[in-house]
């Protein structure tokens, strides 16, 4: 078998192609990483609001939400929704 010559532009090359794709990598990834289902205190956390306050959204029917078991589960989609619904446009 006959040895081939790398040079530095090859070795450049095949580092951008290698960069190109893990960035595609990461960027599909990240569009997958959304939990379809989130508990009180990642809601809590994503609204930045209180347990009381997010009690009340849920009392009044602004967040839909499902209970199993005691514990309490939010749709990320139906949560994102509402945030859209919502949206004050001036």
């Amino acid at each position: 078998m006959p040895a081939a010559i790398i040079t530095t532009d090859d070795l450049r090359e095949f580092k951008i192609e290698l960069l190109e794709d893990f960035k595609k990598l990461l960027e599909s990834n990240s569009s997958t990483k959304t939990k379809k289902y989130l508990k009180s205190n990642e809601i809590m956390e994503l609204l930045q609001v209180s347990p009381g306050t997010l009690q009340t959204l849920r009392i009044n029917g602004t967040l839909p939400y499902t209970k199993i078991g005691g514990i309490i589960y939010y749709d990320a989609e139906e949560i994102q929704k509402v945030m859209d619904e919502n949206k004050v446009k001036h």
